[in-house]
């Protein structure tokens, strides 16, 4: 047979389109179907998709590299194929090759003799069988012969119940012909079985629409039993996220984590402060430190932290915490002013006069460091005359 013409879409799987064992006397049907040719043509955008392994429906399997002879094929010809003995593997291999150069009608010849030489060999292997009359199949969808389509989808099911792409062509071929019902219940069992494949989606709810309008609301009643597909032949496969979609979902679990830490952190400081308010300060300082935890660069829970250790006199985790605070924020006047104080605590008279001119330097109308640098210089001069006269 010459090369058909591409009128619709067709679809390979394992070596080539498809194909099922069968019948011995089989009689090739040669594209003569016109009400078919100019169906697939019609309607082939609609329904042809992506299979979810990334293979389009059209692409024969079981090709490998090696140039040949044919312009624009690159195929390893006797590449092994199943269980099918070389000759007849090599025969499939041709298919496939001639199937991805356009060349369906060659590619369906290729594809008979290795179906016929499997029968007359008795070769028992219906995976092979099966993927032979798929690809089959899927030549004669693209040359626009529905009805030898199905005939060898069937006998490709007949040998692999359940297997995905006889099923589909067989779908696409059925609603070629308008047989909506049929068509509806194979891509049911396409969806069951794998429910990412948009063909099967997309022909669903299209189909949908006819059959309420053909059959009115009872519609569902009039379709053929669809099959329960059992877990075994469903594909759990769900496409792997793109990187975009995952760094989206990282995005929104940080904003969310930020989101609660936040609402923590004001929770723990409005406890925190009302703990001060009422004399609670080793309470307080507790409340100040969950704060840090959850923000250790946040100034204000220093100096904060580090008045209730000036309460509980710890002044040395009181100017420890007003270290801290002015690493953040160097002209932090409470920071210096509670610094000063703690050093008044731990006797370093010396700097808590630097410090609270410090303050007087960033803000000479603070009274209270006035009364303290008053004090402390105070303190100063009899500390240092308590040492002259030891």
């Amino acid at each position: 047979m010459g090369n058909s013409q591409k009128k619709g879409p067709g679809h390979g799987e394992g070596g080539g389109p498809h194909s099922q064992p069968g019948t011995p006397g089989y009689k090739r049907s040669h594209g003569n179907n016109t009400a078919n040719s100019k169906d697939v043509q019609g309607k082939s955008s609609a329904v042809n998709g992506t299979l979810p392994a990334g293979k389009s429906q059209d692409e024969p399997q079981g090709s490998g590299p090696a140039h040949s002879g044919t312009a624009g094929a690159s195929c390893n010809l006797d590449a092994p194929c199943g269980a099918l003995p070389p000759p007849l593997a090599r025969l499939k291999n041709e298919g496939n090759m001639l199937f991805k150069n356009g060349q369906f009608g060659d590619a369906l010849e290729k594809y008979t003799q290795a179906i016929d030489g499997c029968i007359e060999a008795g070769i028992d292997s219906p995976e092979d069988l099966c993927i032979l009359y798929s690809n089959r199949a899927a030549c004669y969808l693209k040359d626009g012969n529905s009805a030898d389509c199905i005939q060898d989808c069937t006998r490709s099911l007949e040998l692999r119940p359940f297997s995905l792409k006889p099923l589909l062509r067989r779908a696409m071929a059925y609603e070629t012909l308008e047989r909506y019902r049929k068509a509806y219940a194979d891509y049911k069992t396409v969806l069951q079985i794998d429910n990412s494949v948009q063909a099967a989606q997309d022909s669903v709810h299209r189909i949908t629409k006819m059959l309420i309008e053909q059959d009115g609301p009872d519609w569902r009643e009039k379709l053929p039993e669809i099959p329960m597909v059992p877990l075994s032949a469903q594909q759990h496969r769900k496409d792997e996220p793109s990187a975009e979609i995952l760094q989206a979902r990282a995005a929104r679990a940080e904003q969310e984590k930020a989101r609660k830490a936040e609402a923590r952190f004001t929770q723990m400081k409005q406890e925190g402060s009302d703990l001060v308010k009422s004399g609670q300060f080793q309470g307080a300082a507790d409340k100040y430190s969950e704060c840090l935890a959850i923000k250790p660069n946040e100034c204000a829970i220093y100096t904060n932290r580090a008045l209730c250790y000036l309460k509980l006199e710890g002044f040395a985790e009181a100017k420890r915490d007003c270290d801290s605070a002015l690493q953040i924020e160097p002209n932090n006047k409470k920071a210096f002013y509670r610094r000063a104080l703690a050093h008044k605590g731990l006797k370093d008279y010396l700097s808590a006069s630097t410090d609270l001119q410090e303050v007087l330097q960033l803000d000479p109308n603070v009274l209270e460091a006035e009364q303290e640098l008053e004090m402390v210089t105070r303190l100063l001069r009899e500390s240092l005359l308590a040492n002259s006269q030891g």
